[in-house]
């Protein structure tokens, strides 16, 4: 029995570990590396392992970084089972879907433009295609249900509990057995905070002898929630009064559902006026926000009578979905008086570039980052106090307002992180997804295990 690591190693982004026990291999997660253009790059690198001999994978959420490969595994070789929850299965197909789309995007947007020399350079083939993410897809098997353990194979038995980071999200706790061997793994996944008002909290883990934990917050205590949504609707109503817009760059999965549920808040308790324009603009996010509403198994006891009472707490009277291209264009014709949400998240792609283009360079809008920004994202550059930046070759001053407000987390901070490892009494315990230095301020913590920060592709007997 043994482990390796093979993404989120001294990193952020790209989870990938590989389980091996009794003959079988048994993936958890297969993210995409996110950021800067060396990271573009390393996604097409091998992945340290033959994707032909994957038996298994098990997926803790749909998030790109930990979903986003799933389709080039498949294109490598792969061939066996993905498992994940029922609102997993539904919003990787979503995620998957729109990656590939992307993909193939910025591969048309590259062809034929000039290089320094004056010259057109041939472009590369997208890392893989809305084919081999439709392929890929016909791999999902089995659905897992939050703490009822499932046999994967003869010695390998899961339990996925709730992690409470986006809708569908798990930890997975692995019971494995060989020949007269018997161990335990137990990974975090992405772990959310407790007290959020839309999803479930974190449900306790179970004790095992190893632990795979993600740091991406192991150094510092988030913004309490409150103050969080004071700041939030302050920045709107400044941004109203200078007569301009607020761009909010989105993650289509929980955050910009948590949003708009605070935007729906914001308007019964007469923060904002009912005539509040808010635009969706994401394709995306408008659709995992109607999976949300087939999901009440996920939602925090509260928000799911809501639901069943009628009462709609994810729509407001102002709201606009704007699915189609020509929509989202037509929204850089409004000066002042909007709330666009779009994504991506870290803005290295999608439609919130084009609202940054056209509403950075003024100093009556604003943006507000609700978000991990990773090194290498021009959503970091911004955060970290860019005087300028690029969009689509063109040089945009920064002269809007830049709001961060970190409370908006759908990571645990440095304090659930520790009271979490402290719940498993792991033995040894693995930390991962993470920057080199959080995960040594975070390890500094740990006395009653034996830490591990695995280099990638590093290996260990289980």
């Amino acid at each position: 029995m043994k482990i390796s690591f093979h993404g989120a190693d001294r990193g952020v982004t790209g989870s990938c570990h590989l389980v091996e026990c009794a003959g079988k291999r048994i993936l958890i997660d297969c993210g995409l590396y996110q950021g800067s253009r060396e990271l573009d790059e390393e996604n097409a690198e091998p992945f340290g392992f033959d994707a032909a001999s994957i038996n298994y994978v098990l997926l803790t959420h749909a998030h790109l970084d930990h979903c986003g490969r799933l389709p080039l595994l498949a294109k490598r070789g792969f061939s066996g089972e993905i498992i994940t929850t029922s609102a997993s299965r539904e919003l990787v197909r979503l995620v998957l879907l729109d990656a590939a789309h992307l993909l193939e995007e910025d591969v048309r947007h590259s062809s034929g433009r000039l290089g320094h020399d004056g010259a057109a350079h041939d472009t590369k083939a997208p890392l893989y295609s809305t084919l081999d993410a439709l392929n890929c897809l016909d791999y999902l098997g089995r659905t897992a249900v939050y703490s009822q353990v499932l046999e994967v194979a003869a010695g390998v038995h899961a339990t996925f509990i709730d992690a409470g980071h986006i809708l569908g999200s798990a930890s997975i706790f692995l019971e494995l057995e060989e020949q007269s061997h018997s161990t335990s793994v137990l990974f975090s996944g992405d772990l959310g905070n407790t007290g959020r008002l839309l999803l479930r909290s974190p449900t306790t883990p179970p004790q095992a002898e190893n632990v795979v934990m993600e740091t991406t917050y192991g150094d510092r205590l988030h913004k309490p929630l409150g103050p969080s949504v004071d700041e939030f609707f302050e920045a709107i109503t400044e941004t109203f009064k200078r007569g301009g817009n607020v761009i909010i760059p989105t993650f289509a999965l929980e955050r910009a559902q948590e949003l708009l549920y605070f935007l729906s808040q914001g308007i019964a308790q007469g923060r904002l006026t009912k005539s509040t324009q808010v635009y969706l603009d994401s394709p995306m996010a408008i659709s995992a926000t109607e999976i949300f509403r087939r999901h009440p198994e996920c939602f925090d006891p509260a928000t799911a009578k809501l639901f069943q009472d009628g009462h709609d707490p994810l729509d407001l009277p102002g709201l606009h979905f704007t699915r189609e291209t020509a929509d989202s264009v037509a929204i850089n014709n409004i000066h002042g008086g909007a709330i666009i949400m779009a994504g991506s998240g870290m803005c290295t792609g999608g439609r919130v570039r084009h609202h940054l283009q056209h509403n950075l360079g003024r100093e009556d809008s604003s943006i507000v980052f609700v978000g991990y920004a990773a090194v290498g994202t021009l959503a970091r550059r911004i955060i970290d106090g860019a005087k300028q930046v690029t969009i689509f070759g063109e040089n945009i001053p920064v002269k809007a307002r830049i709001y961060t407000i970190n409370g908006f987390s759908a990571h645990a901070d440095e304090a659930e992180l520790l009271t979490w490892q402290k719940q498993t009494c792991a033995k040894r315990t693995f930390l991962v997804h993470g920057e080199d230095d959080t995960m040594k301020q975070f390890a500094a913590h740990l006395s009653d295990t034996r830490v591990e920060m695995p280099e990638p592709n590093q290996a260990f007997d289980l």
